[in-house]
């Protein structure tokens, strides 16, 4: 059984020490700013712990479980996030660039400002995130279903919609430029103030009769 190292302040050295072991619970632990670049920590447990500013990038964090943890402006760029579980954290403006993120669930998390540009993996889920501003340029959302998902003012360009199912997710102000619609459900998203130029970024979509009609007025058209 995992023995549980909980409420200490943790530098490089004690981390080093227990990686590549048995996964280690942490709990209510004290990381702020920590080096912990490259280490393996597969399996481990993040729980109410506090990683602001903690240099994750290049870490092996697969399997991690990460629940209710404040990492804002951490690091993780490049780290090996496969199948890792993801709830109640904040990650805001965090950095997971080119980070693999295959088969990851993120569940009610706050990823303001995050950025995820190059980020790979398939099979990921987002639900009840908060993306606002977030960066996540090219990433393929293909065929998945999205749940409550804020991207108000992110950066989509070339994200991959198709088949997708939006549901109470938001789109207001993102940049489009380039994403993919086609086949995906719309009917339940916020796609923001639609305008008549708006049409052909959502090519083969789904949408609502409210938002058709938001659509048509550009045109002047009333649908009686």
């Amino acid at each position: 059984m995992t023995e549980i190292l909980s409420g200490q302040t943790l530098v490089r050295a004690d981390i080093a020490a227990l990686a590549g072991k048995a996964p280690q619970h942490l709990e209510s632990c004290d990381l702020d700013e920590a080096n912990l670049s490259k280490l393996d920590l597969s399996g481990w447990t993040f729980e109410s712990c506090s990683m602001r500013h903690a240099d994750l990038s290049g870490a092996r964090l697969a399997r991690t479980v990460w629940r209710s943890t404040k990492a804002p402006f951490a690091n993780l760029t490049g780290a090996d996030l496969e199948e890792a579980q993801i709830r109640g954290c904040d990650l805001n403006n965090a950095s997971l660039r080119r980070a693999n993120i295959g088969s990851a669930k993120v569940v009610s998390t706050r990823m303001t400002g995050a950025d995820l540009h190059m980020a790979k993996g398939m099979g990921f889920t987002f639900e009840e995130v908060l993306l606002v501003g977030a960066r996540l340029p090219g990433l393929s959302f293909r065929k998945e279903k999205l749940v409550r998902l804020d991207m108000a003012q992110a950066d989509l360009a070339k994200c991959d919609f198709r088949g997708a199912v939006l549901e109470g997710c938001s789109l207001r102000e993102a940049n489009l430029d380039g994403a993919q619609f086609a086949g995906a459900d719309l009917r339940g998203a916020d796609l923001g103030g639609l305008q008549l130029e708006d049409a052909r970024v959502f090519r083969g979509a789904v949408i609502s009769r409210e938002q058709a009609e938001q659509l048509l007025s550009g045109w002047g058209l009333l649908i009686r």
